[in-house]
């Protein structure tokens, strides 16, 4: 878990004769020992238990029974969902296209209104008369 080297370890013996003293620290290794056998064996026991809840919930029981239903899942082994889902849409295009491409185009023409001369003259005249009462509103 940590990683100690022989450098590491003597600087931390060197702090603790510095802060703790030669007097108090052989009893303060030997709580500082306790206190990490403590914890050592309350992680043993906690894992214990839950080895023990797990096999109790029948894990091997469910992981068996998840591998009856994958292989009895595998019947078609040629079953793609991709290609099925592909195979439906081009078939739905196909429906939709034929009606397209059978149905008969038709192609307006557009309708040229026939003028004649004397309106297009008019028309201009209209336009020229106006334009100098264009002109002046602009100056």
């Amino acid at each position: 878990m940590f990683e100690f080297d022989a450098g590491k370890l003597i600087i931390i013996a060197i702090a603790a004769l510095i802060f703790i003293g030669p007097k108090d620290l052989p009893r303060v290794m030997r709580q500082a020992g306790q206190a990490i056998a403590k914890l050592r064996r309350m992680g043993a026991e906690f894992q214990a238990q839950f080895m023990a809840a797990m096999n109790e919930a029948g894990v091997e029981d469910l992981k068996a029974d998840a591998n009856k239903l994958t292989e009895s899942a595998k019947i078609n082994l040629g079953f793609d969902p991709l290609q099925t889902a592909n195979s439906e849409i081009a078939n739905v295009m196909r429906q939709v296209e034929a009606p397209v491409k059978t149905a008969p185009v038709e192609v307006a023409t557009p309708v040229i209104a026939a003028v004649s001369e004397t309106e297009v003259d008019e028309a201009a005249r209209e336009t020229a008369s106006h334009a100098p009462v264009a002109r002046a509103a602009n100056e």
